[in-house]
């Protein structure tokens, strides 16, 4: 999972610990470990959810100010389906 540059910092120190991203198909699991700085981040738990799903509440918890903001960097490409990856910072992943 690659993560915007202002959210890297936030991951790593265990304030941001979801993310929803809108792909043609998951592309992480659960139990994943995806290297992020000297550690890496471990899906703890996903699932598909619809745009209503994403609510001003999820935005701010994924590190975004809102909704907007947070569909702003979650839709870039040609994918539609919505999914909600929750996820723990691993400092010592290998």
């Amino acid at each position: 999972m690659i993560f915007t540059k202002r959210l890297r910092e936030p991951v790593i120190s265990g304030e941001v610990t979801c993310s929803v991203r809108i792909w043609q198909r998951p592309r992480v699991k659960v139990g994943g470990r995806y290297r992020l700085g000297a550690g890496a981040v471990e899906v703890t738990a996903f699932r598909q959810i619809d745009m209503a799903d994403i609510t001003p509440q999820l935005a701010r918890r994924s590190g975004f100010a809102g909704v907007v903001d947070l569909l702003k960097t979650a839709k870039h490409g040609p994918g539609e389906n919505v999914y909600l990856v929750e996820f723990e910072y691993r400092p010592d992943a290998e």
